[in-house]
């Protein structure tokens, strides 16, 4: 059946300004790093997608090796943008990454100008796409001078098969670093992409100081600690989770204390009538130089709970107070080592 995206689409959720640049992003963006590879049926895929962009959600988030296995997430995108989403493509914000392993060699990971390059035009191949709104530096790399690596973003927006460039867990000093490198070779950083969440709290110790003074917008990922501020763990770890499956996270981060600080979470959630991703979501968005939080979805049903997080952005102070009792650093940062100076 041939799809027509809802007329009402962009009546539902809030945009903000990326940074200061001419861009806004939905308040909630949608993420592939997990449901959409190879081990995922494609029509629920689809099914996600499509009910995303109907309810205003116009940016999708990718990255070279997301799947499994690596690239199925784009190739699957890539098919459901040219059957579903292709008369739409100038509606849709659309990036991609590069910079963690991808294929073997010394040249398939890290920052090196031929590999930046080389995998932005394996990933506009499997997408299908001429071009990427946003072509990111996955880490930073500490044995590749930070001029080639932007330099690789610079060419990559000025050959046209990027619009914008963006960076991933950088530290502040690096980040300002690559801001002004961007900035005198003409292509301004538009955005950073860090880990944050109620349990990982690290960009608050100085990384949005640093994006405000450079005019850099904020998109969060994993805003709900891969699935420990879902509540799906208060009663164990379920069959089928992340952390039964130990991949991205690991169970040994289910500590009696980090479980109990969750519970209390989940408490003042309720108090405030919203669910416990509801709750992390509207959190990681109280502060406006957060431009997004990016969240994933295995079921349209997933989708819908936590879109309805905008429902209640809104904190009272006392709130905000109980909340930082338990919103502590819970050591579940596993991108750390690439934010280090």
């Amino acid at each position: 059946m041939t799809y027509t995206a809802d007329g009402d689409r962009y009546e539902r959720l809030p945009y903000r300004r990326c940074g200061r640049s001419g861009l806004r992003l939905p308040a909630i963006s949608l993420g592939l790093w997990h449901n959409f590879g190879d081990d995922r049926p494609v029509d629920v895929q689809r099914a996600i997608l499509r009910r995303a962009f109907d309810l205003g959600v116009t940016h999708f988030d990718l990255a070279n090796n997301y799947g499994p296995p690596y690239g199925s997430a784009e190739t699957n995108f890539g098919r459901i943008m040219r059957e579903d989403l292709a008369p739409y493509r100038d509606e849709l914000v659309i990036s991609t990454k590069a910079g963690y392993d991808m294929w073997p060699g010394p040249y398939g990971e890290w920052g090196s100008r031929k590999y930046l390059l080389a995998s932005l035009d394996q990933s506009l191949k499997r997408m299908g796409l001429d071009y990427v709104d946003i072509f990111y530096s996955h880490r930073f790399d500490p044995e590749t001078p930070l001029e080639e690596t932007m330099g690789a973003l610079d060419h990559a927006v000025r050959s046209g098969k990027a619009l914008y460039a963006g960076i991933s867990s950088y530290s502040p000093k690096r980040t300002a670093e690559a801001a002004r490198i961007l900035r005198e070779m003409g292509t301004p950083l538009l955005i950073h992409q860090p880990s944050y969440s109620m349990l990982n709290r690290w960009i608050e110790g100085g990384l949005l100081g640093t994006l405000e003074e450079e005019g850099v917008g904020c998109i969060a990922f994993s805003p709900l600690a891969q699935g420990m501020l879902t509540g799906k763990y208060l009663g164990g770890i379920p069959e089928g989770s992340r952390a039964s499956r130990n991949t991205s996270f690991s169970s040994d981060l289910l500590t009696e204390e980090n479980v109990r600080h969750v519970r209390t979470l989940d408490e003042i959630a309720r108090g405030r009538g919203q669910s416990l991703a509801q709750m992390a979501l509207a959190w990681s968005l109280r502060d406006e130089r957060v431009t997004s939080a990016l969240i994933g979805a295995s079921s349209v049903a997933q989708l819908e709970e936590n879109l309805a997080a905008l429902d209640r952005l809104d904190f009272a102070p006392d709130e905000l107070e109980a909340i930082d009792r338990d919103a502590v650093e819970a050591g579940i940062n596993i991108w750390a080592a690439s934010s280090a100076d």
